[in-house]
């Protein structure tokens, strides 16, 4: 499909790629990104300090490919505020994240463009697939899991949080394509100083849209790095649960300041489903208990706002647990 535009050459989308030590990853990430079938983009590559050659990687993309532009943070500032620094630098009329260790499909920029240019909807989001290590010393890609097929899956025009509240599930930036006059009008950043910041700017974005839509295409590949270096394979770590916490508190804050009742109790069912019971597991050996005293008050919390019928097994047994720490 091909994304109409004011002019055959003027980049319609600015892609915002942030990178802190992704040497190893940066390369291919850059590389889907010239494999779209959209051409008219752009992008700002974030460098947050590496210590690595991820900055090199970007500067030498910038030398031979004009769309890119390279920026250096002199300190290392964090996910958001790199972020921040890339929205910054947008002319175009659409923006979009790609995370510099992850990879878009062929189509994802051609696909959520033309979706939007077809709707007028502030921004459209697509599904998501974990890439993670195979037995080669590759990488391989997985299945759209249920909890994103609930998302995305059927495509929708023109909808609301009221019409989809499963879509608040979706909390991702980089499944998203967005209009940027959203984004400004919208007053929208990314928290500073802050872990899962994707979860408070996805709630903002669903309850500050006039409308979005929806596309069951894969958009991208969320690589699980093999040396679990990523922030999400850390949450073993009490300062990293009690962000991770904090960020998922603060997003159905968000649903529930909006009148959003039923996206806010689409959101908690999922979290009970699908984020405390990994967290559970962590928790019943973990030496420190802070971190199950931590978990069992945000558990409790959440348990008192449940509706619905009861969780199936093994999640009954993890929430039960849980509630009594």
């Amino acid at each position: 499909m091909t994304s109409p535009s004011p002019s055959p050459t003027a980049p319609l989308v600015t892609v915002v790629v942030p990178g802190f030590d992704v040497a190893e990853y940066a390369g291919e990430a850059l590389d889907s990104l010239r494999a779209q079938s959209l051409s008219q983009w752009t992008a700002v590559l974030v460098d947050d300090a590496s210590s690595d050659a991820t900055g090199a990687i970007f500067d030498a993309a910038a030398a031979a490919d004009a769309r890119f532009e390279a920026v250096h943070h002199r300190e290392r500032q964090g996910l958001g505020a790199a972020r921040n620094t890339g929205l910054e630098r947008v002319r175009t009329p659409f923006v979009a994240f790609l995370d510099a260790d992850d990879l878009y499909t062929p189509q994802a920029l051609d696909r959520l463009v033309a979706t939007l240019a077809a709707s007028g909807s502030d921004f459209a989001l697509g599904a998501y697939v974990r890439l993670r290590p195979d037995a080669t010393g590759g990488y391989a890609a997985g299945v759209v899991q249920p909890w994103v097929a609930a998302a995305t899956d059927p495509a929708r025009s023109g909808t609301t949080l009221e019409a989809h509240p499963e879509a608040s599930g979706n909390i991702v930036a980089w499944s998203k394509v967005s209009r940027t006059d959203f984004w400004r009008r919208a007053d929208l950043h990314f928290p500073v100083g802050k872990m899962y910041e994707d979860q408070i700017v996805a709630q903002q974005m669903y309850t500050r849209a006039r409308t979005f839509d929806v596309i069951p295409d894969v958009i991208v590949h969320w690589r699980e790095r093999a040396d679990g270096s990523s922030i999400t394979q850390h949450k073993d770590e009490l300062p990293v649960l009690r962000d991770y916490l904090e960020a998922l508190a603060a997003g159905i804050a968000v649903l529930d300041a909006a009148g959003q009742a039923r996206a806010a109790a689409a959101r908690i069912r999922l979290v009970l489903a699908m984020d405390v019971p990994p967290l559970v597991a962590l928790a019943m050996n973990h030496p420190d208990d802070a971190y199950r005293r931590a978990l069992g008050a945000f558990v409790r919390g959440l348990w008192d706002r449940a509706d619905g019928d009861a969780p199936a097994e093994p999640v009954a047994t993890a929430l039960a647990a849980a509630r009594l720490w």
